[in-house]
């Protein structure tokens, strides 16, 4: 059956979020013995409820199979653009071959530009990169970040 991408709220979609996010989790996280998967689901409904929120999702068979979340907001130093940031991106290992990652960055790539986004950036983990994909569609690689544990 063909993979399906949609825009979903996140009502529709945070049981099957949930599931998916604990395999993100153990997948790529970092200091998981002192920071332990605890998402602020009040802050994403409140972010949501103010349209800076943004969840696509991929779906085979009805099954949540991944998910591209982003935060949208004018940007501080840009005020005449919408930056959009990825908060999370995540598609279970049994879809990961073929173009089904790229179709999902591509479809909400769509959806925000008809949203009036200007930029998109994507943060990948050092660790688990997949810079060749972001490269393949256009991405450019613009900074990098680090970080340092200060407590547990």
């Amino acid at each position: 059956m063909p993979v399906t991408y949609q825009q979903e709220s996140l009502s529709t979609c945070k049981g099957e979020i949930e599931y998916l996010l604990y395999l993100h989790w153990e997948e790529i996280a970092l200091n998981k013995d002192a920071i332990k998967l605890n998402p602020d689901w009040d802050a994403y409904y409140e972010l949501e409820d103010a349209g800076a929120l943004k969840i696509f999702t991929a779906r085979s068979e009805g099954k949540l199979i991944g998910y591209f979340v982003v935060l949208c907001r004018k940007h501080l130093h840009y005020v005449d653009h919408v930056f959009a940031f990825n908060d999370v991106i995540y598609l279970h290992k049994d879809h990961r071959k073929g173009f089904t990652g790229a179709k999902l960055m591509k479809f909400a790539e769509k959806c925000l530009k008809e949203d009036g986004v200007s930029v998109l950036v994507v943060n990948t983990k050092r660790h688990k990169p997949f810079d060749t994909l972001l490269e393949w569609l256009g991405y450019k690689h613009i900074e990098n970040i680090y970080s340092k544990l200060l407590r547990s």
